[in-house]
């Protein structure tokens, strides 16, 4: 499951957004936030932390770095500074 929701991602990376302006107001992307959060937490927890991000992701608000935890959590991370080194989940 999360090889294909990881292929879903790739694909509106390729395809999807570049006919669009960037507007991410995070670094790293959307996207890219919920790739990394596919692959450190699994299918589940990182489709609901991709689409926590992506609420989050409007003009109202001022943005920065976000980087994703390495615990399962919908809240911004305000934590970590710099990218922390994961452990990647393995598929069964």
């Amino acid at each position: 499951m999360t090889r294909f929701l990881i292929f879903l991602v790739r694909g509106y990376q390729r395809f999807i957004s570049p006919l669009f302006p960037p507007s991410c107001r995070y670094y790293p992307t959307c996207s890219g936030y919920t790739l990394q959060a596919l692959k450190v937490h699994g299918a589940f927890k990182g489709s609901l932390m991709g689409i926590a991000r992506i609420l989050r992701c409007h003009p109202f608000v001022k943005g920065g770095i976000d980087y994703v935890p390495r615990n399962f959590s919908l809240k911004r991370n305000t934590v970590d500074k710099v990218q922390p080194t994961y452990t990647y989940r393995r598929e069964k």
